[in-house]
């Protein structure tokens, strides 16, 4: 009797490697984008005016982004305000400036100029406005509503009603402020920007049921 051959193992299949993506280019097609944007509005961009700003063929931006409406969520997930780390100054008032300062500065910097290219094609593009309410709300609105929880914890104010609106109502103010004012946002440089985000501020606090320090 001749001894049974054994099954025979499957082959694994070799990991096909692809080139790694350039990080470099990929932040010029977005910095790309935002500059078209600004100029042309969501309307009036394409993805070979694009291509063409940053310096390559439309076949590498397509081998990253399969369409303009790709791209320009990409470039809000870039200049979102998802990498700001969430102020521990110990202090109510402390905490929300920093949150203000911060908002402050992505309203007049590139997040901002995102904002108000595409603001208006957010109101009948539902992809758009999620992905703006992702980058630009969602993040700033959790900061808010932690710094108010740790202001509860510590006893300088009273628990918050409807805590989940409290982001709403404390950036709501410097949102319309640099949204609507008539100097050109990207015209305010960091400075002015940082002493409106401190005139709010007073209202911020009342508004939570802190009161600035004596």
């Amino acid at each position: 009797m001749t001894p049974s051959t054994p099954p025979s193992q499957p082959v694994e299949p070799t990991a096909r490697r692809g080139r790694p993506r350039d990080a470099a280019r990929d932040r010029a097609l977005l910095d790309a984008t935002l500059a078209v944007l600004a100029e042309s509005g969501y309307g009036g961009l394409t993805t070979a005016a694009v291509a063409a700003r940053a310096g390559v063929s439309t076949a590498t931006l397509y081998r990253r982004w399969s369409s303009k409406e790709d791209l320009v969520i990409a470039a809000a997930a870039l200049y979102g305000e998802g990498s700001y780390a969430q102020p521990d100054t110990g202090s109510l008032e402390g905490d929300l400036r920093v949150v203000l300062h911060d908002k402050a500065a992505t309203m007049t910097g590139e997040g901002g100029r995102l904002i108000r290219a595409l603001i208006g094609e957010a109101a009948h593009n539902t992809a758009l406005a999620g992905a703006l309410v992702g980058a630009f709300l969602q993040p700033v609105y959790r900061r808010v509503t932690e710094v108010v929880r740790r202001a509860v914890e510590r006893g300088e104010i009273p628990p918050v009603a409807d805590a989940d609106l409290v982001g709403e109502v404390v950036l709501g103010p410097v949102m319309s402020h640099f949204l609507l004012t008539p100097q050109p946002p990207d015209d305010v440089d960091p400075a002015t920007a940082r002493l409106a985000a401190d005139r709010l501020l007073p209202f911020a606090l009342r508004a939570v049921g802190g009161r600035p320090a004596a």
